[in-house]
């Protein structure tokens, strides 16, 4: 994080705390507002969710599973956490946080198209084939055949696409800006809800570059200007712009949806959503990924052991 991100932030949260009661994100009156009038989305907020981005092509046109269909595939995935007999395993179930099948029971994040896929073109399609098929013969010749989230620079993105831990925001707002915390990797966006222009062309960033306004209750943020080497858990590129709008629907729900927009990419624009439930009394810890990022240095050495021995 530099200086700026750092002062930023600093003064973000100094200010949020001139105003009583802004930092906790307690409702103030049914309709959820500020002291300052705005929509009160502020708290900590999971994005974890078992429904798939895109819908299984056993399902068919199959909107919505039932819900005994949801309560078995939450009961399926618990108990996949837990490693066989005498295996290594992974993290124990303690620490996954997978969440459950979203609240609407959707087969799919993806609504829109209706078939709950993402229309991407065919040559991409055929690119990120030919992409697999050297990482399964070249994993590591260097770190830059590594993924983002391997390297410590960024794991779930913008927009997030929620994994098996760690699908976590923190919101607060000012007047003239909003904080998203994300948990993993410990980024913090800083966005200006005050009109300011959107940064040159030019300027790339990992996680794009932001602007928000206000939609009536719904907090719409349009973020571009993303990396040429930024990744997402969907096809992306230079040139892919996302469209995330936040709406506070009870004390403990937030309506958040997303559309990605990309003709590089993608035959048509695609929208995705996802109910994100409010985490009382949840402490988000420091992520110190690159202090403990022994994997990165562990990867390499064994596949320079591997050429090695390939070689004779």
């Amino acid at each position: 994080m530099g200086r700026r991100t750092v002062s930023a932030l600093a003064v973000l949260a100094a200010a949020a705390l001139l105003w009583p009661g802004a930092a906790v994100g307690q409702p103030a009156g049914e309709d959820f507002r500020t002291p300052w009038g705005d929509p009160d989305l502020m708290g900590t907020w999971s994005y974890a969710s078992l429904t798939p981005l895109q819908r299984p092509d056993s399902l068919g046109d199959r909107e919505f599973f039932t819900a005994e269909e949801a309560a078995e595939r939450n009961l399926a995935v618990t108990l996949d956490t837990v490693p066989p007999p005498g295996s290594v395993g992974s993290y124990n179930a303690l620490w996954f946080d997978r969440g459950r099948v979203s609240s609407d029971l959707r087969t799919s994040l993806i609504v829109a198209p209706p078939n709950g896929r993402l229309p991407t073109r065919p040559e991409v399609v055929d690119r990120q084939a030919a992409r697999r098929a050297y990482l399964r013969d070249h994993p590591a010749d260097s770190w830059l055949d590594r993924s983002n989230w391997d390297r410590c620079i960024t794991y779930h993105g913008v927009p997030p696409i929620s994994t098996g831990y760690n699908n976590t925001y923190q919101i607060l707002q000012t007047p003239t800006h909003v904080a998203i915390r994300v948990e993993n990797i410990h980024d913090v966006r800083i966005i200006p809800i005050d009109g300011r222009p959107p940064l040159d062309d030019r300027i790339r960033q990992w996680n794009g570059d932001s602007r928000a306004h206000w939609d009536g209750d719904t907090l719409v943020v349009e973020t571009a200007n993303f990396s040429d080497q930024t990744t997402h858990r969907f096809p992306s590129s230079r040139h892919t712009k996302a469209v995330e709008r936040y709406r506070r629907v009870s004390a403990d729900q937030i309506d958040y949806r997303f559309t990605i927009e990309d003709p590089t990419v993608y035959t048509q624009p695609w929208t995705a959503v996802r109910p994100m439930p409010r985490l009382d009394d949840y402490i988000i810890y420091e992520y110190a990924c690159h202090e403990g990022n022994y994997a990165m240095t562990n990867i390499l050495t064994v596949e320079r052991v591997r050429e090695a021995e390939a070689g004779q």
